[in-house]
């Protein structure tokens, strides 16, 4: 009888941590920065996760044309369109971490080391240079 109840536990508890653990798709979707700028498209290439600006609140500059990647510290890349442009890059998913990628700020031109964490419809963005502790965390919302 003993043996039958800690079976029956054991399967519980099996259970709840594939019902509430994080899986590594869960990222998948579109998500709006805390600013309500823009929205970021986060995909998968093989088993890395990527992210791309897929809509602009102001797309376009005072001209009327659409708004390039003006402050990129390489010359050869400041012609590119921000819309498209992908600025989160190389995340693998660790233990409900998604971590060792990198993210661009096209409003500096500076790229930093990041990691994400999700928490039900909010994910996370830390961007950090060197220790995660020295960062800054943007928190993003699920586009549905």
């Amino acid at each position: 009888m003993f043996m039958k109840k800690l079976i029956f536990i054991f399967f519980l508890v099996a259970t709840s941590f594939t019902v509430f653990g994080q899986q590594a798709d869960d990222v998948l979707g579109k998500w709006l920065n805390s600013s309500k700028e823009a929205h970021i498209q986060i995909y998968k290439k093989g088993n890395k996760y990527f992210g791309k600006l897929a809509w602009l609140k102001e797309p376009y500059d005072e001209s009327g044309k659409p708004k390039k990647d003006s402050k990129n510290p390489s010359e050869e890349l400041r012609t590119r369109t921000l819309y498209g442009l992908e600025i989160l890059k190389g995340f693998s998913f660790n233990d409900g971490v998604w971590e060792k990628g990198t993210i661009y700020d096209p409003k500096t031109g500076k790229t930093y080391s990041c990691k994400m964490t999700l928490s039900g419809n909010k994910l996370n963005v830390r961007g950090f240079v060197g220790v995660s502790l020295i960062g800054r965390t943007d928190v993003w919302t699920k586009v549905n």
